[in-house]
C-alpha cells in the first residue's frame, strides 16, 4: 500500500483476510489532508495473511478509533501524540507567574531550564502549576487525527532504520541514544538522554524510506516466485501488454503467496525470539510470548 492509502484506510475496509483500497488521504503542501480516490483509480482488494488481519483487528480493538474531525470518517490508524486545542482553555503561563509571584520568564525557566532557578522559586512555581491545573502547550483533547508523512518519516522511521535523528535547529544530527534495559534496548528520551544512554541504535537499513517498503514487498514476492499478474494486482501496477490480458489471478496463486509470506514472517519471529523472548514494545512482546508458547508445545 502507498502511504496515502495506509493513513486513509477506513475501519470498514479492513476485513478478515483482506484490505480494500477505496480511498487515500493526500497531503497538500499546506498540511491539509484531502480524502480522494487512490492513485490512478487503483481500487483493489489486497489479500492479507491471517496474522496480519489479526494484528490490524487487535490494533482497532485496542485503540478504539473514532470519526476524525476533518472528514467524519473512522480510520484504522491515527496520528502519534496529542492533538491540542487552539490555545489555552484554562490557566495560562502568566496566571502561574502571578500565583507564584515570579516573572513569566522564571516560569518558562522552571519548565525548560529548571537548573537556572533557585529551589525556593522552583517550588513555588511547581505548586502554582498544580494548584491552577496548568497544562503546558494547551489543553490536551485527543490523539492527533492522522499521521503526517514528514513527521512519521523524520522522527520515527528514519531514526529506526538509520540510527540517527535528523538535523533540526538548534540541534545537529545525532545518533539515537539507547538504554540497555529493558533488554534488548529502548531509545532514551528527554533531557540528558545521551548522558544516560548505554549505547547507540545500530542502523537497520540506511537510506530506506517508507515508500521503499513497497519495493521490498515486490522483491520479496519475486523471490517467492509469485506470478506477475498477482504482483501487479497487489501493487496496483498496470500492464497494458497483450500477454497481460490473457493472464488471470487464481485462488491457487493467492494461497501460495499467503503461505510464503507467512513462512517469512514466522522465520523472522523465530530469529527475534532467539535474540530475546521479550520486547519493550507491547504488541511485539505479546507476539513473541505467543510464538514462544506455541514452539514449546
Amino acid at each position: 500500500m502507498r502511504w496515502g492509502e495506509i493513513v486513509g484506510l477506513e475501519r470498514d475496509f479492513a476485513r478478515p483476510g483482506s484490505i480494500r483500497v477505496e480511498w487515500q488521504l493526500y497531503e497538500l503542501d499546506t498540511g491539509e489532508l484531502v480524502r480522494c480516490p487512490p492513485k490512478d483509480d487503483s481500487y483493489r482488494k489486497i489479500d492479507a495473511m491471517d496474522w496480519l488481519s489479526a494484528l490490524v483487528a487487535n490494533h482497532v480493538a485496542r485503540t478504539k478509533p473514532k470519526p476524525c474531525p476533518c472528514h467524519g470518517k473512522t480510520y484504522v490508524f491515527r496520528g502519534q501524540g496529542a492533538a491540542r486545542t487552539g490555545g489555552h482553555q484554562g490557566a495560562k503561563l502568566v496566571d502561574v507567574a502571578r500565583r507564584a509571584e515570579v516573572s513569566t520568564g522564571t516560569v518558562s525557566n522552571v519548565l525548560n531550564h529548571p537548573d537556572r532557578v533557585t529551589e525556593a522559586k522552583r517550588v513555588r512555581v511547581e505548586q502554582a502549576i498544580v494548584d491552577l491545573g496548568f497544562v503546558r502547550g494547551g489543553v490536551v483533547s485527543q490523539h492527533a487525527a492522522h499521521w503526517r508523512r514528514n513527521g512519521f518519516a523524520t522522527w520515527l522511521f528514519t531514526p529506526a532504520v538509520s540510527g540517527w535523528y535528523p538535523k533540526k535547529a538548534p540541534q545537529e544530527a545525532r545518533p539515537v541514544p539507547l538504554l540497555g534495559e529493558p533488554w534488548p534496548g529502548v531509545p532514551a528520551r528527554g533531557r540528558g538522554a545521551s548522558d544516560r544512554a548505554d549505547a547507540c541504535w545500530l542502523p537497520i537499513a540506511k537510506g530506506l524510506t517508507p515508500h521503499g517498503l513497497r519495493h521490498t514487498h515486490r522483491t520479496v514476492m519475486e523471490d517467492l516466485g509469485a506470478e506477475k499478474v498477482l504482483m501487479d494486482e497487489r501493487m496496483s501496477h498496470i500492464d497494458g501488454s497483450v500477454s497481460a490480458r490473457y493472464a488471470h489471478v487464481t485462488p491457487g496463486m493467492r494461497k501460495r503467496l499467503m503461505v510464503g509470506l507467512t513462512e517469512q514472517w514466522e522465520t523472522a519471529l523465530d530469529a527475534r525470539l532467539a535474540l530475546s523472548p521479550h520486547s519493550p514494545v507491547r504488541v511485539l512482546d505479546e507476539i513473541l510470548q505467543a510464538r514462544g508458547a506455541a514452539s514449546r508445545k
